[in-house]
């Protein structure tokens, strides 16, 4: 009867992916048999955690195997009695070969590097994808809230025209790599396993090229600085990134460019700041403003707006006017813009001004003409006595 695979590597049922790679590890080095040369008991054991580690790896056949234990592959292709079809086997589609799990746990120590693409399998499957970039466009509060479009130059890897990217002179083309027959990949013994690593010579491409192109020197491509056009949304914050495919470096031998990641910085406002898809802007205001009602002018991104000040209105009261805030992105709907009144206390007096406030003061009832006031000190001389 076949073991539990949990159990064989020591691991919960429910361990995380990290977890299961790190107990395989130390069991594979424990038992490999270069380690235990002739002792059929660890070859044994090696086999068994190697299986189990092909199934609990993989996210599908980890799937099956959870719901129906070792039966789940019973009738597929090599599966056998087993389901799984043992050791290496291929009892499900997309199943890891021995080389796969080697390239996995041991690529650092037999070569099998873990370029983009999947190393070399990736690499003789054609070419390197191009790597990613990033970079900051600044732009200023209007032109998030309406939308624009940027021309940025960027510095980037681009295909050579020359060659049109093979990296061969032109009339020449690649050849087929002789050390490895165009796999891109040789086998060497390790043990009793035949373990595969990228050919050293044509780097896992599979081809060489005996007379590289002169303007990019067979690399099939060239640094150049590239002007792109890029479409900024209306509606869009600080922070916000736009993904433009294969804008970024280019690719190897025929890989796919890589991607352009664009991170949008909105400028400070001289009046607005920003609350998600909601403008604020503090507007001040005069004592006689605050007291006995105005209408005042009011700066929006639309343009200027009266706006009507209720009688008594306090310092730092909330004014909504609804829709005159950012966009939502991809939507005709808007924010809105809270309008903060901040009242000014006159800070240079004349005389004649002076003796106004104090006639005022002294014809006024404070429970009458100052509320909040009177509220707040007779709380103190309730706290206090």
């Amino acid at each position: 009867m076949k073991k539990d695979y949990y159990e064989l590597l020591g691991v919960a049922k429910g361990a995380p992916a990290d977890e299961i790679k790190k107990a395989y590890r130390k069991l594979a080095v424990k038992y490999h048999p270069d380690k235990n040369p002739g002792d059929k008991a660890s070859e044994e054991k090696f086999k068994e955690v190697s299986e189990a580690y092909e199934v609990l790896s993989d996210d599908k056949k980890r799937q099956m195997y959870d719901q129906f234990g070792h039966s789940a592959g019973a009738g597929q292709a090599g599966g056998g009695p087993g389901g799984f079809g043992g050791f290496g086997g291929g009892g499900f589609e997309g199943g890891a070969s021995m080389n796969d799990i080697f390239g996995d746990i041991f690529g650092d120590l037999f070569g099998a590097g873990g370029a983009r693409g999947g190393g070399a399998r990736g690499r003789r499957r054609g070419g390197v994808a191009g790597a990613d970039i990033k970079t900051q466009v600044d732009i200023t509060f209007e032109e998030a809230a309406k939308g624009v479009e940027k021309v940025i130059t960027i510095p980037k890897s681009v295909s050579c025209n020359t060659c049109t990217g093979s990296g061969a002179k032109p009339g020449t083309q690649a050849e087929t790599c002789k050390t490895c027959h165009g796999r891109g990949e040789v086998q060497f013994q390790q043990g009793f396993f035949a373990i595969s690593r990228p050919c050293s010579d044509c780097q896992g491409t599979g081809q060489r090229i005996a007379n590289p192109c002169e303007d990019c020197r067979g690399s099939g491509k060239i640094r150049k600085r590239s002007q792109i056009a890029v479409k900024i949304p209306a509606g869009i914050d600080t922070g916000q990134r736009l993904k433009l495919s294969n804008e970024g470096e280019a690719g190897e031998r025929g890989g796919l460019p890589g991607d352009l990641y664009v991170v949008i910085n909105v400028l400070e406002h001289d009046f607005f700041t920003r609350e998600e898809a909601d403008v604020l802007c503090d507007v001040p205001i005069t004592f006689v403003q605050a007291a006995l009602g105005a209408e005042i002018e009011v700066p929006t991104l639309d343009g200027k707006v009266k706006v009507k000040i209720p009688e008594g209105t306090q310092s730092h009261k909330t004014l909504r006017l609804k829709s005159k805030g950012m966009p939502y992105i991809g939507s005709p709907s808007r924010g809105d813009q809270l309008v903060r009144v901040i009242v000014e206390t006159p800070s240079k007096l004349s005389r004649e001004q002076r003796e106004l406030l104090k006639k005022f003061d002294e014809s006024s009832s404070i429970d009458h003409t100052h509320p909040l006031h009177k509220n707040f000190f007779d709380r103190v001389r309730n706290m206090f006595g």
